[in-house]
Parts: C-alpha cells; sequence; structure tokens
C-alpha cells in the first residue's frame, strides 16, 4: 500500500478513536466502515498490480480481407474469447495476455512482412495462424530465426512443419491433421464409401494446399484400384471454370475432387451443375459455411473432409457463447474450433515451459502428450510437430444446405 494512503487512514482511524462517542453502536458501524474502505483499497491496489504486469503478447496471423476472410476473422474471434476467459481468471504465469493480430490479406508476403512486425516490434513469444498452407511455409524461415513458435490453425500441407528434406522446421507446429491423410480418407471415401472408380480434379495450380492433397488423393485412390480420367487445373485469378468442367463431364468421371479453398470452390460446384454434370463432388477442409450462399441447391449431396463438425458436444458451449458475444453463428465453425483449442494448447504450453519465452515454449509444444482440449486430445510428434493419430471428419451436406455428420475415421 502506498505510504500516503497508510497515513491518511491511520490519522482517520486515530480522529475516530479519540471523538467522544457514547454509542457504542454506532461506534462500531463507523468502524466496520473503515474496514471496508481499507478491504477495498487492498482489493484494487492488488488489481492495480496485475494489471500493472507486463503482459505476455501473443500474435494472431489471418486473412481479416480478401476471399479468405471469413475464415480469418472467425478465427481471431474465438481467440479473443479465449484471451478475454484466461485474463478474467489472473492471466498466464501472473501476467495478462495481449492478443495482437495481423491481416495475411490472403496474401504471402503481406503474411512475411506481418510475422516479421510482431517479432521486431510488437515483441511476441508466439504466434498462431494461418490457416493457409503456403503462408505457414513462406513464415517458417522468419519464426525460425526469431526463435517463435508458430501454430498452424488448418495448414494441412506436410512442408509446413518439415522442410523439402524432411527435417524438422523446429519452431514451426500445426494442430490439424496433414494431406497425406486427408488424401487417404477422400479416395477411400470415393472408392469405398462411395463406389466411385473414375475420378477427375480440378485444382488451383498456384496453391501448396491444393497441390498436396491431389497429389495424395492420386497416390491413395490409384492404389485402391480407381482411375484419374480428368486432370485439370486453374489459376489464382480465374473465376470461370467451364472449360475444364467441360472436359471432366467428357471424360466420363463418377467423382471429381475439389482440393480448394472456400469461393473457387462453390463457383466450380455451382458451374458444374450448370453444365448438367451428373457426378459425386469430394473436398477437404478447405470447405466453409458460406460457400452454400454462393453455390446455393449445387451443394446439396457434396462430401466434405474434415477436422471436425458443428454438433461436436465439446465445442457446442462455446459455439453458443460465440453467438452471445458476436450476435452471429460460428459459420466457419472448423476455423472457429481449431482457432479455440490452437490458443489454449499454446497457454498450456507456456505455463508448462514457466516463462514466455520462444525456445521454452517451442520445447513445451513439441513435448505435448495426451492434452485434453475441446474437440480432440492432442500428443505431438517430436520428429514432425504432427499430432499423433488424430481422427478426421467425413460431412455431407443435406437437402436443407446443413453441414452433416457423415462418419468419423480413426487412423489406422
Amino acid at each position: 500500500m502506498p505510504i500516503f494512503l497508510y497515513i491518511s487512514l491511520h490519522k482517520l482511524y486515530n480522529r475516530l478513536r479519540v471523538t467522544q462517542l457514547h454509542n457504542t453502536i454506532w461506534r462500531c458501524t463507523i468502524l466496520r466502515k473503515v474496514l471496508a474502505i481499507l478491504s477495498l483499497i487492498a482489493v484494487v491496489l492488488a488489481a492495480g498490480a496485475a494489471f500493472a504486469a507486463e503482459p505476455i503478447k501473443i500474435g494472431y496471423l489471418a486473412a481479416l480481407t480478401g476471399d479468405f476472410a471469413q475464415y480469418g476473422i472467425t478465427e481471431v474471434n474465438m481467440a479473443k474469447l479465449v484471451v478475454d476467459d484466461v485474463n478474467a481468471q489472473g492471466g498466464v504465469l501472473g501476467r495478462p495476455i495481449e492478443l495482437i493480430p495481423y491481416d495475411t490479406k490472403t496474401r504471402n508476403e503481406d503474411a512475411v512482412n506481418a510475422v516479421r512486425r510482431m517479432i521486431e516490434s510488437d515483441g511476441v513469444c508466439a504466434i498462431v495462424g494461418a490457416n493457409s498452407s503456403g503462408i505457414n511455409i513462406a513464415t517458417a524461415p522468419i519464426v525460425a530465426k526469431g526463435q517463435v513458435p508458430q501454430i498452424s490453425t488448418v495448414g494441412t500441407n506436410p512442408y509446413v512443419t518439415v522442410d523439402n528434406k524432411g527435417n524438422v522446421r523446429p519452431y514451426s507446429f500445426r494442430i490439424c491433421f496433414t494431406d497425406p491423410y486427408q488424401g487417404a480418407l477422400a479416395a477411400d471415401l470415393a472408392y469405398n464409401d462411395l463406389h466411385k472408380t473414375k475420378a477427375a480434379i480440378l485444382y488451383n495450380v498456384g496453391s501448396d494446399y491444393a497441390q498436396g492433397l491431389r497429389e495424395f488423393f492420386i497416390d491413395s485412390y490409384e492404389k485402391l484400384g480407381g482411375k484419374i480420367v480428368a486432370d485439370e487445373g486453374f489459376r489464382e485469378t480465374d473465376v470461370d471454370f467451364r472449360a475444364q468442367l467441360t472436359k471432366i463431364k467428357n471424360s466420363g468421371a463418377d467423382v471429381m475432387l475439389l482440393p480448394g479453398m472456400g469461393k473457387d470452390m462453390a463457383l466450380a460446384i455451382k458451374q458444374a451443375q450448370e453444365l448438367g454434370l451428373d457426378l459425386t463432388i469430394i473436398g477437404g477442409d478447405g470447405y466453409a459455411e458460406f460457400m452454400n450462399e454462393i453455390a446455393g441447391p449445387a451443394m446439396k449431396g457434396t462430401y466434405w473432409v474434415n477436422h471436425t463438425y458443428l454438433d461436436d458436444p465439446g465445442m457446442a458451449p462455446i459455439f453458443a457463447r460465440y453467438k452471445e458475444v458476436y450476435n452471429d453463428d460460428c459459420k466457419e465453425f472448423v476455423n472457429g474450433t481449431m482457432a479455440y483449442d490452437g490458443m489454449y494448447w499454446l497457454i498450456d504450453a507456456i505455463k508448462r515451459a514457466g516463462k514466455a519465452e520462444g525456445p521454452a515454449i517451442a520445447k513445451a509444444l513439441e513435448e505435448t502428450k495426451g492434452l485434453k482440449l475441446h474437440h480432440a486430445t492432442l500428443t505431438i510428434d517430436p520428429a514432425t510437430h504432427n499430432p499423433v493419430n488424430k481422427a478426421g471428419i467425413i460431412l455431407k451436406v443435406g437437402d436443407d444446405l446443413k453441414t452433416d455428420f457423415y462418419k468419423k475415421v480413426e487412423p489406422k
């Protein structure tokens, strides 16, 4: 307590003592009020001391503008919920958390510049995001040089956490499964579940994510006995896929893989229906609820390999709180889930590290074993920084355009 407050209160107390008080009840009431004031001041001073503690700064990397903005806005909103909850409970290591979000603008170069600013100017000790494989691959050398760990939420390309020689990137982590597993799930769904033997692929040639998922789907599908009858690419800026879809229609394909992200897949699905393509469509975790607004009824009957589902009981109360706070449903529920649990994984690692320093946090992240999160239990492979034996979820868009749980697939 500051000395001037102590002296003032002491004088007040003595003045009350020496005052000629003949009414005992009245005197006790006054003294109780003094004690109450002292207690209140103690609480205020304690809270002030807590707020005066230097915050632990965590960066959040997300697309807040551009084609992927709906993913990124959901992630940052979820991260803010976590920070509010943690700070309300006293913070971490006796310090409040400060979230520092940056917009990637859906561009690698902007993401790289943002990460540099986070590390060099803002002094973050760790970063969560982004959801894009290409962005995480681009930022990996920056976080390694700065010794600041980065957790990708939905970056599934293998090179997010290992280099092209198979060496683990020491400061790059992910909370999601990888494209080899996702590609295998999509192939198994197409060939064994849906009995489709002739597949076509439509993909963005400039996307690390699309290239990886395409490659691993082809490998698994052909091993199962399926045949790739069409393999069509497009550029990042393309919005008309009718030429490629016409070739796919003429190929006789009975299933089409769309290893894309949101908008391009929705446009392709809508145009496929307009061209009269009679085939089943399967995609990966680039699926987003806003695609239903673009493609409309054409989305019915499409299948999506993913990390979680809307009715996951572990996330239900969190989605309810999201709606209460933001007055909106958590439409991009996959990104919301991975962001929410990614933040809790990081906070757990900071606690186990015992200090908010990059190398110590990275070590704790790498040593994660059996951590119970809201959507899964997490163990990390130190050799790859990937989750071990994480289940995949297959979703299906119903007639009401609601994304329904189809089945859960455990790793073999």
